[in-house]
């Protein structure tokens, strides 16, 4: 059994900037620090989390998965994608994963994630993943496009506490199963997950608008469309953008 040490914050200006300075003790194999409000709270890239005080789940998990290839770190990823739509679709239906790690209820962004790696000449030496879930917000107010809450979906609060439980042993399941070798269930309940799994889409890239159904999300996290056309298409985070 794995090592597991949480740390909570009243208020904090990023769990994963905290993670990104810790220095776990001998024998840790997971901290997780969570916070009841961030004050620079982030999603991937430059984009910000909005989030009330105390209404929603902010946290991070760090491993240190050195036995995991340096090039197959993506199922890292997709094994926190994974344990959120598990969690979350025990509340409710419509529960999706959005490549890369964005997490959906029908067309709606109820959680994100956002990535930070650290390597050294032995492989990967800290994975931080940096996640908010809106739960108890009844409105957003910032210009993010399409937020939506547990609270809006289901009508009463959620008791966060208890879903960081969830979440947190859905992950060690999946992590789990990581450190043992077994990768190919994850990238299986991966890609069955998936938002827009079936079918054909409408999408965006540098060239204009098109439409296409995903083939697979590679282990190095590529996402690979097939257009009306037939031609494969494989794209990086943040240079293709779907369109909803």
């Amino acid at each position: 059994m794995m090592n597991i040490k949480t740390i909570r914050f009243k208020e904090t200006d990023s769990t994963s900037r905290y993670l990104r300075e810790y220095v776990p003790a001998e024998g840790e194999d997971v901290t997780i620090a969570v916070a009841d409000f961030q004050t620079a709270g982030q999603g991937m890239g430059t984009n910000t989390w909005e989030s009330e005080p105390s209404k929603n789940l902010l946290f991070s998990i760090l491993v240190h998965p050195v036995m995991l290839p340096v090039n197959r770190q993506f199922l890292l990823s997709m094994a926190e994608a994974v344990a959120l739509q598990e969690t979350l679709s025990g509340y409710t239906d419509g529960i999706t994963i959005k490549w890369p790690n964005d997490i959906y209820w029908q067309d709606q962004k109820i959680s994100g994630t956002r990535i930070d790696t650290s390597l050294s000449s032995h492989g990967i030496k800290n994975f931080i993943l940096g996640t908010g879930i809106d739960v108890n917000q009844r409105e957003f107010h910032s210009d993010a496009p399409n937020p939506v809450s547990l609270r809006q979906i289901l009508g009463h609060d959620v008791d966060r506490d208890e879903l960081l439980n969830r979440v947190t042993d859905s992950f060690m399941k999946y992590y789990g199963m990581i450190v043992g070798g077994d990768y190919t269930d994850i990238a299986a309940l991966y890609h069955q997950s998936l938002y827009r799994a079936h079918g054909f889409h409408p999408y965006s890239d540098a060239d204009g608008d098109f439409e296409a159904a995903i083939v697979e999300v590679e282990d190095d996290g590529h996402l690979i469309l097939r257009d009306r056309e037939g031609m494969i298409r494989s794209y990086e985070f943040k240079e293709i953008k779907f369109k909803i």
